[in-house]
């Protein structure tokens, strides 16, 4: 059984590599509903993976030892964020990003989303664990040096 959830859900989960990887490699892509904000001129996109997709990276490799190295276990996911000033569109490197990430009515678990470089291009991201096919929330808190006060937007992610 566990078996048919893992292949069943593989198109899910390239699909959603698919459009990171369209985030990552270059500018501000078209709004995508449920996975994009705009907060105070920042684009702000979100991305959930399998830890088992970046498990499949030959040793080595830059992503196979990003944020430590990917945990074992069926529920690691890869939670990602890009960032995006809205009025040059640029990509912006130099926020720092906290993402508390729960099942609805629960309190999370609260993690600094790091700074990590793939095909030359800076993202933010960690590692949660997502036991239940449940619905989540991220909430996430974006500094910049200068910026003034901290931004807050959430997310709501169905985990299928």
């Amino acid at each position: 059984m566990a078996d048919h959830h893992r292949r069943s859900r593989r198109p899910q989960s390239a699909a959603a590599l698919i459009a990171l990887m369209a985030v990552v490699a270059g500018g501000v892509p078209a709004q995508t509903s449920g996975s994009y904000r705009a907060v105070d001129g920042i684009g702000v996109y979100l991305g959930v993976l399998p830890a088992e997709l970046i498990r499949g990276h030959p040793k080595g490799h830059v992503e196979s030892t990003m944020h430590g190295g990917p945990p074992g276990g069926a529920h690691a996911h890869h939670v990602v964020v890009a960032l995006f000033d809205l009025g040059s569109s640029d990509r912006i490197t130099d926020a720092e990003v906290d993402a508390t990430l729960g099942e609805i009515g629960l309190a999370g678990t609260a993690k600094r989303l790091e700074p990590f470089t793939v095909a030359d291009t800076l993202t933010y991201g960690n590692y949660f664990e997502m036991p239940a096919r449940t619905r989540y929330i991220v909430r996430l808190t974006i500094s910049r040096p200068g910026g003034g006060p901290p931004l807050t937007t959430s997310f709501e992610y169905d985990h299928e």
